[in-house]
């Protein structure tokens, strides 16, 4: 997928990031990014919390422990080679 996306941070900083993979759970849309495309990279998985007026998605990061294992075991399935947790 390799989709360059930008973030805005909490202190305004742009960061940009690399889409790995995708995937809709309970229609909640989730990202996997990466800080380059290089398979060593850290990984880390946004859901988009944007409301369905919103024109453009708005993301921020999973953060409880649950959420995170389970999104990460899908993404594990999903991109098969890659270890995620």
């Amino acid at each position: 997928m390799n989709e360059k996306i930008v973030f805005t941070d909490d202190d305004g900083n742009e960061i940009e990031l690399f889409v790995v993979e995708e995937t809709r759970i309970n229609n909640v849309n989730y990202i996997l990014v990466a800080e380059d495309g290089s398979e060593e990279a850290e990984a880390y998985i946004f859901k988009d919390v944007s409301d369905d007026k919103s024109d453009e998605a708005v993301y921020e990061p999973v953060e409880e422990e649950d959420e995170i294992q389970y999104i990460g075991k899908i993404f594990s399935e999903l991109l098969e080679d890659t270890d995620i947790i």
